[in-house]
């Protein structure tokens, strides 16, 4: 009989599970018992393999130099602004869309508990979560789930702000639009969603035609965020209520506010 062969990248997922079922519960939370893991997207398994999945990737990647290496020198102050766009202090509940490299969590964290609130951060793949923990004090007002963004498993209005981090690009439209609509759904109405991404950059600027080819190839759904503005992707019922946009770096990236 023939051997069948696992796909290494799901065994490195499978091992990351082991390590994250440890680390992710909040403190103070007995450990929860998961009813099944979300099968890893095909595409993410696919297209980002290298960025994401491999142990090295989190080595190589996850570091504060080369985050802004990456965006051109621009990590810092995305972040800041996105932080600045939640709030000081974040009372309540806030949810972040998938894991993301960089301090952003745990500077998000600290926001949270000077609010007393307290921080969830979801993400489809376990090694990512691990990381996330790792990075956080063990005091830190955060609990991590292992979630598709695509297929929350949170009740309805369940948050009072999201923020999207430099995910939407990374998803296909099909994708992105559930993610979207998920996310409208579980924040509650007079809630805020945050959103940073790629933009079409100005005519201008020189990387609107050096950056093109290298987002084709590593980035294969990157540009639909040249063709598109954010509200194209958003549900229809709300994308038009309370948004405000702002843009860096020649236009190359944008921050979008929603008012629920």
């Amino acid at each position: 009989m023939l051997e069948t062969r696992k796909d290494p990248a799901a065994i490195m997922i499978d091992d990351a599970a082991e390590t994250l079922q440890a680390s992710r519960v909040a403190p103070g939370q007995a450990p929860a018992t998961r009813r099944s893991l979300p099968a890893s997207p095909a595409y993410l398994l696919k297209y980002y393999w290298w960025a994401y999945v491999h142990p090295n990737a989190l080595k190589f990647f996850d570091r504060q130099w080369m985050v802004e290496l990456i965006l051109w020198g621009n990590y810092g102050r995305l972040r800041d602004v996105a932080l600045d766009a939640l709030g000081d202090a974040l009372p309540g509940r806030t949810l972040q869309v998938a894991a993301a490299y960089g301090d952003l969590t745990p500077l998000l964290a600290d926001r949270v508990a000077k609010g007393g609130g307290a921080l969830d951060v979801i993400d489809v793949l376990p090694i990512q979560l691990a990381n996330v923990r790792a990075k956080l004090d063990s005091a830190a007002p955060v609990q991590t789930s292992l979630m598709d963004s695509s297929a929350l498993d949170f009740e309805d209005g369940a948050f009072d702000r999201a923020v999207v981090f430099f995910l939407m690009h990374e998803q296909p439209e099909d994708v992105r639009r559930k993610t979207m609509a998920e996310t409208f759904r579980v924040v509650r109405p007079g809630g805020r969603i945050v959103i940073v991404d790629y933009a079409r950059p100005a005519w201008w600027n020189p990387y609107r035609y050096l950056f093109r080819p290298v987002l084709a190839v590593l980035e294969p759904f990157a540009l639909d965020m040249w063709r598109h503005e954010v509200a194209d992707f958003l549900p229809k019922d709300d994308a038009g209520r309370g948004r405000k946009r702002r843009s860096f770096f020649g236009g190359l990236y944008q921050l979008v506010t929603i008012e629920r």
